[in-house]
């Protein structure tokens, strides 16, 4: 049976770009009824506001409590003659009779209406967009099946029924307002977008770009199944979780959008990883099947977006939306200095300036657009500008360095060859629980083979207990159908580290780069399950490879972590990698390239602005005997400065001296203090996204006691980011902004005073 079979969850169209959501009390249908039903919502609205005014009086004195004295209980004016149902079209209105009695109180429909003598047009307009609300919820509280949703319902029908009867504007109550999980489902994919492929180029990046809009597009308008559905699909799931927040959607995405008096928000901007975790699974699986049923009806340019890169993609943000090492879902996730955000919603209901959160009245109609600035030595602007000129992507720019000269060429056409289909990579293993698979038994058989031939050193009846023993894993490369090579590897999750057994390519299929796209996928792998240790015992022939893929003898795991566990090798050298679960492994060279050919582009920009000739000194032959060096034209346009000048301490121990007492003389300052410790991130929400180089007095006491600053320049440094980081995150008229000012001039004068700078 398919994992969605009977619940009514629904999709606009795979391709559309701005489909109407289904209707309330419409049990998850979709299509042009829900169309039509927003549809005429609207023209009802405008019909009514574009009636007399004596009509509007006699709609909302329906829904005012009698005004008359003597405490009448009456909560809404009833006519004598009530409109017959259905009214007849050929009927003429009848006029308004102020004077005319209620049927319930007797008193006038004039004394339901005098708190609105003097209201505005505009306010009167506005009440009666909240009157037909209160009518078209009343009849889905009659119409809805589901107690969770009739529920949710009527509650918003007594919201906007008070709300007519103290002209208030409709908040809704709940212990917590949006947005209710960090990061957003809008933020956490575009972090997935430059997290996979911002390595790609411009055209390639901008097929994901449009993917994630899609996707994203099909999240704000999905109908979530009701609690009640969910539980007969996922009994094992988390029901409170998940009725909690089919509420919250409901009442701030769901039925906002037909009762338009009623804040709305886009669900992609609300809610987080939790929400997109309870719905994925179905969606992707819906998604695609629609996809596949409408690919005759879809244009062209959209058929092989969709049915080719539409599943892939999919695919890959599955495995980050439920893996827990993901570092997408991070509120600490920079954008890299070659990403876009994707402008699907430009600008989100919440924005921050100053440190201090912010709420528009109007969360879907914000228009503050400007994205957070991230501080560093080179302007984000500049850094896009350059990326749109590197036009280049085979030219590797720049002198090789030993860290990249091993690699970062070779595995280019192994990374080519995967995306193309020639090889792949599978994680296999031997079981002894479930039925022998012939294809993964054939590929065990090749690995076996392929190590015993490679290490002939090796027992084959030792290799091939390891290759079949359950407790083990091989990562296999695939090529033509055929095993080629592979990594055999045992797992310890609760030591927190991986054992590589084996590692092999067949001999004539090497120096292709497959080995460094063999270890980058096996680096991947261990990142989504959460260990992020690898130990190896390496022969001599061995020692090298692993040492370019970042192995070495300095072991970071606790031996006592280890002991016993591994299997120890005579004449082998023990050999570790830490992993960083923040990179993409199997794309790193691509990045570490690119990134060499924006500097090589920022270093031949600097060359351009600078490489201006300028004419000879001719004041020498009239008898000048010297000049400043700031009046040679064209010195200052090489970023020279006369204030950098000073003398340059040679002695290590001497501007240890000297920089220790001018930081005592800082840090004891009375406006120290803001700067004395790292920004705390409950302290400074979102801080570490604004600021990309934090720095404050204590790392500097550290860097000093390390003697990490050799010169001058370095302290001047650190502390001058200081200050400017501090004016970069926090508003002219704060009080950290001063402190920066007043503690800038003290550390100045103290440089001046120490003559590591001219006075």
């Amino acid at each position: 049976m398919s994992e969605g079979a009977g619940v009514q969850q629904g999709s606009p169209a795979i391709g559309a770009a701005g489909s109407a959501p289904a209707a309330p009390g419409a049990g998850g249908t979709e299509g042009s009824g829900a169309t039509v039903g927003s549809a005429r919502i609207a023209a009802k609205k405008a019909q009514l506001r574009s009636s007399p005014r004596p009509k509007k009086l006699e709609k909302l004195g329906v829904y005012s409590s009698c005004k008359a004295e003597g405490a009448c209980k009456c909560n809404g004016w009833k006519s004598q003659n009530p409109p017959p149902t259905p009214p007849r079209t050929d009927q003429q209105p009848n006029t308004v009779n102020l004077l005319e009695p209620c049927r319930s109180c007797s008193h006038t429909l004039g004394d339901h209406v005098t708190h609105l003598e003097n209201v505005s047009e505009e306010e009167m307009n506005r009440l009666l967009g909240i009157v037909l609300d209160v009518e078209y919820l009343y009849t889905c509280v009659h119409k809805e099946e589901d107690a969770d949703t009739k529920q949710v319902y009527f509650s918003l029908f007594k919201l906007l029924r008070k709300c007519i009867l103290q002209m208030g504007k409709p908040v809704v109550e709940a212990q917590e307002s949006p947005p209710f999980e960090k990061p957003s489902i809008e933020q956490g994919v575009n972090n997935f977008v430059q997290y996979k492929f911002s390595h790609l180029p411009s055209k390639e990046r901008q097929t994901i770009v449009e993917l994630a809009k899609m996707f994203l597009n099909q999240i704000n308008y999905w109908q979530l199944e009701t609690p009640s559905q969910r539980r007969q699909r996922a009994p094992a799931d988390d029901a409170a979780g998940y009725k909690v927040n089919y509420t919250r959607w409901l009442c701030y995405c769901n039925v906002p959008q037909f009762c338009d008096s009623l804040p709305r928000y886009e669900m992609t901007q609300i809610f987080g990883r939790t929400l997109l975790g309870s719905v994925f699974t179905v969606m992707r699986k819906q998604l695609l099947e629609q996809a596949r049923q409408e690919k005759d009806t879809l244009p062209p340019e959209k058929r092989t977006l969709i049915l080719t890169h539409f599943p892939k993609f999919l695919s890959m943000l599955e495995e980050e939306v439920y893996s827990h090492s993901s570092p997408i879902w991070s509120e600490d996730f920079l954008v890299g200095s070659t990403g876009e955000q994707i402008p699907i919603h430009t600008g989100g209901p919440y924005a921050t300036k100053g440190g201090q959160k912010r709420k528009p009245s109007d969360p879907i109609h914000h228009d503050e657009t400007k994205k957070l600035r991230i501080v560093g030595d080179i302007p984000m602007e500049l850094i896009n500008e350059v990326m749109a000129t590197i036009t280049d992507p085979t030219s590797m720019l720049g002198p090789e360095t030993s860290l990249l000269s091993a690699h970062s060429a070779r595995d280019e056409a192994a990374r080519l060859e995967e995306r193309r289909g020639v090889i792949e990579f599978h994680v296999i293993g031997n079981s002894l629980n479930q039925k022998p698979n012939k294809r993964i038994l054939m590929w065990l058989v090749g690995l076996q083979n392929v190590f015993s031939h490679q290490l002939p050193r090796m027992p084959k009846e030792y290799i091939t207990r390891l290759v079949f023993d359950p407790k083990h894993k091989t990562l296999s490369l695939i090529k033509d159908g055929r095993v080629i090579g592979g990594i055999c590897f045992r797992m310890f999750p609760s030591q927190g580290f991986t054992e590589i057994v084996f590692c092999a390519v067949t001999s004539n299929e090497q120096v292709k780069g497959y080995g460094t796209h063999l270890m980058n996928h096996l680096k991947e792998y261990h990142i989504k399950h959460d260990i992020l240790n690898f130990l190896t015992y390496a022969d001599e022939y061995a020692i090298g490879y692993f040492k370019k893929q970042g192995f070495s003898k300095d072991i970071k795991v606790p031996k006592a972590k280890y002991l016993g566990y591994i299997k120890d090798y005579e004449g082998a050298t023990l050999m570790g990698c830490e992993l960083n679960p923040s990179i993409p492994y199997t794309e790193f060279s691509v990045i570490i390239k690119k990134q060499k050919e924006i500097i090589k582009k920022l270093i031949e920009r600097k060359q351009a602005q600078i490489r201006k000739v300028y004419p000879g000194l001719s004041c020498f032959k009239e008898g000048v005997r010297q000049i400043p060096i700031e009046s040679i034209p064209g010195i200052r346009e090489t970023g020279w400065k006369p204030v950098g000048k000073g003398k340059e301490l040679k002695d290590p121990d001497q501007l240890y001296s000297t920089l220790k007492t001018i930081l005592q003389h800082v840090k004891s300052h009375q406006n120290a203090w803001p700067f004395m410790e790292p920004v705390k991130k409950t302290e400074a929400p979102g801080y570490y996204q604004v600021i990309r180089f934090p720095m404050d007095l204590k790392t500097m006491s550290e860097r000093l006691k390390s003697r990490y600053y050799t010169t001058r320049k370095l302290f001047m440094a650190d502390m001058q980011r200081i200050f400017t980081n501090c004016r970069e995150y926090n508003p002219p008229e704060s009080q950290y902004y001063k402190c920066a000012n007043l503690l800038e001039k003290v550390f100045y004068t103290k440089i001046k005073e120490a003559g590591l700078i001219e006075k």
